[in-house]
């Protein structure tokens, strides 16, 4: 192959590194006025009295929206979150009111004189606390939420959504266990911290139309909700995305473009620009999900695994959002990348008094895999055998089912026991390395994945090819480019296809969804998968169109001819030839007459044979193939003070096929080091009256540049018989082993099995018992 296969540079580089590349903020436009959101400065109250005198006069405010002018209730899955508190704010943080100003420091001090009187009500701290009976209701009118998606809350609780997962009989199971370990695992709710914080502008034209810029992991959701929650006809709303400064995941869901269109209602419908500060990004924006857990895991004493009983409580925070989803994810790959015959698994998304949860990169795989590979790592102690060979016995493949009763095959599930097999043989060679000086200790820590894409049965995408005068390709979807290369790897899967350079593939950065094809969100590690079988299908049909021209004008069978290089010639007989050229736009005879027109290729796909799950059973199919892979982390401990310093990560990933191994190797590199922050310094801090007590990267801690391990990674390549080219979704797979696999290295250093994140040396020191422990 030409193109596939080989290190591509990105088609935004240039304008990245020389500064040209325009985000949401980038826009200047005549006219814009500014909003600024007022928060909640408490996590649970009720909103007795509101006075927005003193703010009326302030010079320049234009208008000031509150709850109370728009109560109405929107979410993607369930209905519960009003885009402004009503009658009583549910997290620190929550947006109360908006003021509309004509510049940002006027927008800013009218809402500091909003008077708001509150009274405050019980907090509800954690999802173990809300699952307690008698707890606080955050949701009485649960029952009468509107749901929208696959989702079974539980009126007159805080359980927003509940998951079964009954495979097998697991009382038989525990029977036949001859070792059984039972654990518990919790940590708190954190940031995504993407680089650019979240923006949004509306316009409300005389006519109706609704013009969104946003910076939106998914336009298409952002138009059909605001159609759906504005009562506005889905072809009058047009979203437009550029570039995107990174989101992973928490820029997949819809709050302030319901904020910019609310603020242009309400100045007649002026263009209005809502932009985060970076503690609004932090605390009023939704955030990476908390978790607690129980895990029971029975054994033989050969090392077979018989048998799992799991319970996850996920803090979804004050409003369900994607978190209700991501309790699903987590429950259909509970098992891990482990044959486990016997599973019992209920997964709850809690409402909690914390800011509200979406969806963060490896979408609930990071969490249940850091609990289940602490669970693997104790049970390989209690057997006295190696981690790695305990997870190679009990290692999925083909032939085995899926936590949902899903058969599977190669193809689809790849090939763990060969990425634990190389990282094995990796880790060997390394061990004859210098040991660390005394005092100081070495270890490593292992942990295995697996993720499937968790996406709507329905999701679907577009794609678009047409040609220019010169004969190069212009390639329109619908995918937003969040700094993951997507853009990239889809033009040189035109290339490939047409076998020509990708330079000669031009590809849009920006979407707008009035002109370019439906795609249903750039989440899941699913656009190259998606997309790409579209683009597929696209330049297929592009190249039948070509073969049908060129053979009228060539007077020879279209199946005798082939497409490459920027030719169409007959097959044997190079010579025989039209440039695409000369056809693209349509073929135009000496005499002048002209015929075909232009090419337009069309081209789609959507997600194969996936099901919704049995409420009881959990039995279905929740995702079209999974990513499989082993990690590794190696760390020196100081026993002294429990500080550690990240000596190398390693990771094996079957990738299916590797497009642009580059690309691939940064991907996996970027998706470790967030693995590495989340689990050793990324957390929210809560007070006693459930406060964000770090809502600024001065508090909040984020692994910095320096900290970052050597990086060892290396592809198994099972080829996805559905994929583009055999690929199969990496983007979020580096993270997710990581936390698990940091965790095993720590409890091995320090001596005691640690349970929680993130893994600071002082919660470490009090865990080996230091003082106040």
């Amino acid at each position: 192959m030409d193109t596939i296969g080989n290190s591509i540079p990105r088609k935004e580089s240039w304008d990245k590194v020389a500064g040209t590349l325009r985000f949401v903020r980038d826009r200047k436009e005549p006219g814009l006025l500014h909003a600024w959101v007022l928060n909640s400065p408490l996590a649970s109250a009720s909103i007795a009295a509101i006075d927005l005198s003193a703010a009326l006069r302030v010079p320049g405010v234009r208008a000031i929206v509150t709850g109370r002018d728009e109560p109405r209730l929107t979410g993607p899955i369930i209905a519960d979150r009003p885009m402004l508190a009503v009658d009583r704010v549910r997290y620190f943080g929550e947006a109360v009111a908006i003021v509309v100003a004509d510049r940002p420091y006027q927008a800013k001090r009218a809402a500091e004189r909003i008077q708001i009187r509150y009274e405050k009500l019980p907090v509800v701290h954690s999802p173990t606390e809300a699952f307690a009976p008698g707890a606080p209701l955050l949701h009485e009118r649960l029952g009468e939420y509107t749901r929208i998606g696959e989702v079974h809350p539980v009126p007159g609780t805080n359980i927003a959504n509940h998951v079964k997962i009954r495979k097998g009989n697991a009382a038989a199971g525990f029977a036949e266990s001859e070792i059984v370990v039972e654990e518990t695992y919790a940590f708190n709710t954190s940031d995504h911290a993407a680089m650019e914080q979240r923006c949004a502008q509306a316009e409300v034209s005389p006519d109706g139309q609704v013009v969104i810029h946003t910076c939106s992991q998914g336009p298409f959701v952002v138009k059909e909700l605001v159609s759906r929650y504005f009562g506005i006809e889905a072809g009058k709303v047009v979203v437009h995305v550029p570039p995107v400064g990174g989101a992973f995941g928490g820029k997949g869901s819809v709050q302030l473009e319901y904020l910019a269109v609310l603020a242009s209602r309400a100045v007649g419908g002026r263009p209005v620009r809502v932009a985060n500060t970076r503690g609004q990004d932090i605390v009023m924006s939704p955030c990476h999900i908390g978790l607690e857990a129980k895990v029971k895991l029975g054994c033989k004493r050969d090392g077979t695994i018989t048998a799992a009983q799991i319970t996850y409580w996920f803090d979804g925070g004050a409003y369900s959002d994607m978190a209700c989803i991501i309790a699903k994810a987590a429950a259909c790959d509970s098992s891990g990348p482990y044959r486990i015959p016997h599973l019992h698994v209920d997964s709850y998304c809690m409402y909690t008094n914390h800011p509200y949860s979406t969806a963060f990169r490896g979408y609930g795989h990071p969490e249940l895999t850091f609990v289940l590979e602490r669970t693997m790592d104790m049970m390989a102690k209690r057997l006295g055998m190696d981690p790695l060979e305990f997870r190679f016995r009990n290692a999925i493949g083909p032939g085995d089912t899926s936590p949902t009763q899903e058969p599977l095959s190669a193809s689809e599930v790849g090939n763990i026991r060969e990425c634990i097999r190389r990282l094995r043989q990796e880790l060997r060679q390394r061990a004859a390395e210098p040991a660390a000086s005394p005092p100081l200790v070495r270890t490593v820590g292992v942990g295995c994945f697996w993720k499937t894409a968790s996406s709507p049965p329905d999701a679907s995408a577009g794609a678009v090819v047409t040609f220019n005068p010169d004969g190069s390709l212009n390639l329109n979807v619908g995918a937003v480019e969040i700094g993951q290369g997507s853009k990239t790897t889809l033009a040189m899967i035109a290339a490939e296809r047409l076998r020509i350079p990708v330079d000669q593939v031009h590809v849009t950065m920006d979407v707008i969804t009035k002109y370019d094809p439906h795609h249903w969100k750039t989440v899941a590690s699913s656009t190259t998968f998606l997309v790409g079988r579209a683009v597929l299908e696209a330049v297929d049909d592009a190249i039948r169109q070509l073969r049908e021209l060129a053979a009228e004008v060539l007077r020879v069978p279209p199946e005798d001819l082939e497409v490459a290089q920027g030719r169409v010639f007959r097959r044997g007989d190079p010579q025989t030839a039209i440039p695409v050229k000369d056809l693209g736009l349509g073929y135009k005879y000496p005499n002048g007459n002209a015929i075909g027109g232009p090419v337009i290729g069309r081209g789609n796909y959507i997600m194969p044979r996936l099901s919704h799950l049995d409420p009881e059973t959990g039995k279905g199919r929740p995702g079209p193939w999974w990513t499989v892979g082993a990690q590794a982390v190696e760390v020196e401990f100081d026993p002294r003070d429990c500080s550690y310093r990240l000596i190398r990560a390693y990771s094996v990933i079957d990738a299916g096929r590797v497009l642009n191994p580059q690309a691939a190797r940064g991907q996996v590199m970027g998706g470790v080091t967030m693995g590495l922050s989340f689990a050793g310094r990324e957390t929210f801090q809560y007070d006693n009256e459930g406060i964000v007590l770090d809502p600024n990267w001065r508090t909040y801690k984020i692994l910095p540049f320096g900290e970052q391990p050597d990086h060892w990674i290396d592809f198994v390549e099972t080829p996805l018989l559905d994929g583009p080219y055999g690929a199969r979704g990496i983007g979020e797979m580096g993270l997710i082993g990581i936390p698990g696999a940091l965790a095993n290295a720590l409890s091995l250093a320090a001596g005691t099995e640690l349970n929680f994140l993130p893994l600071w040396p002082e919660a470490i020191w009090r865990a080996r018992g230091g003082s106040g422990a």
